[in-house]
């Protein structure tokens, strides 16, 4: 006889509303679960198991008395629309606990090897002068205006930036699903990016579901979280006036590490039509025109509803265009993962100190075969 399991009332409708499921599609694959909700009959142990799977709820979550109370593990510096929650999806949580993890192994590992603490993070603080703060991530970066401009497209700028940061010693993890599973899929809307500071193993996560437009302004309002030595869940929004001191400061540092104002008055010609302008000086820092069109109006060239207005037809436009997905996994992983982590946590495999499963569920990988080829995609094979 199957085992049956008493639930308390109140924690299925918990954990359906809490997991952003389509309640009919909830209905749909368990039918029973209103008479569970209710007391009405109890599940079977392999029917919870079964729904905690569908709703990405821990399992123990379900024998509790009552809903637990589930905090984020860093400030929140969200700017919640209104009307919007603030309560963190299953998605959200469980990508945060699976880079803190990947934290926690790379600063063991970072100490294993005897490696200094990277003098950056936390170098910073909210009374440094923007110009000053950005021209000093940019040195550490190498990521200034003259190299730019040997990089094709914005685009390319995008992945050398993660590049340039990588190798400063910042793991930087962009994926739009949680870990491998393509099934969750990350909402730009609830979050953009994360920092995880820490003085041997920075952490910074982009959201790879939003454009990659907004990408690389999230990537460097993120370094400067790392760099102010505050940790953070963010949704950097390049048309919105935060409220909070710490959000404005690294939107303006990014925004100058990016768009040197300096170098914006030199070249900005008020002249010419404003979407050709903002295009053509896109194409000349290697960002997207929704950065340009940010600093244009820091430089007093736009009015708030000027630049209001031009932001929302470039956004719509960028919204018509697909974003790419897919492609080869041996590439996509080690950036999801941070390619500098996926590196070291191979390699110490290899030399026995790390568990093979350990590394597969780090990595999000499941085969020994597919290990074996990743090592020999990142050269350390």
């Amino acid at each position: 006889m199957a085992t049956r399991v008493e639930v308390s009332p109140g924690l299925l409708t918990w954990a359906s509303e809490r997991s952003g499921v389509d309640p009919q599609d909830l209905g749909e694959k368990f039918p029973k679960l209103e008479a569970w909700a209710s007391g009405e009959i109890r599940p079977t142990l392999k029917q919870l198991e079964k729904f905690a799977r569908a709703t990405h709820t821990p399992f123990g979550f379900l024998l509790l008395r009552e809903p637990p109370d589930e905090r984020l593990p860093v400030p929140d510096f969200r700017t919640i629309p209104k009307g919007g929650s603030s309560r963190p999806s299953p998605n959200l949580l469980d990508t945060i606990f699976l880079c803190e993890q990947r934290q926690e192994w790379y600063r063991s590992y970072m100490q294993s090897i005897g490696s200094d603490p990277h003098p950056f993070v936390g170098s910073l603080n909210l009374k440094t002068d923007i110009v000053k703060a950005a021209r000093l991530m940019q040195e550490q970066l190498r990521f200034g205006l003259d190299s730019r401009r040997e990089m094709s497209s914005w685009s390319e700028a995008l992945r050398e930036f993660a590049e340039r940061a990588e190798d400063a010693g910042v793991l930087v993890m962009i994926n739009g699903v949680v870990g491998s599973n393509t099934h969750r899929k990350l909402d730009p809307e609830e979050f953009r990016g994360f920092a995880l500071v820490d003085n041997l193993a920075p952490v910074v996560f982009i959201n790879g579901a939003d454009t990659k437009a907004a990408q690389i302004f999230t990537l460097a309002h993120e370094l400067a979280h790392i760099w102010l030595g505050a940790p953070a869940l963010s949704n950097p929004r390049l048309d919105m006036k935060p409220n909070q001191e710490v959000e404005r400061w690294c939107n303006a540092v990014a925004a100058e590490l990016l768009v040197p104002m300096q170098a914006l008055r030199a070249q900005y010609s008020e002249e010419s039509p404003l979407k050709d302008e903002a295009s053509r000086l896109a194409r000349l820092y290697r960002v997207s025109t929704l950065v340009v069109l940010r600093r244009i109006f820091d430089a007093g060239y736009l009015s708030w509803e000027r630049y209001r207005r031009a932001f929302a037809a470039e956004i719509s436009q960028i919204a018509e265009r697909k974003r790419a997905t897919g492609g080869d996994f041996y590439k996509t992983q080690p950036v999801r993962a941070s390619k500098r982590f996926a590196r070291a946590i191979v390699a110490d495999t290899l030399e026995g100190r790390t568990l093979h499963r350990d590394a597969f569920q780090l990595l999000g990988i499941r085969k020994h075969e597919t290990f074996t080829e990743l090592g020999e995609r990142l050269g350390v094979t």
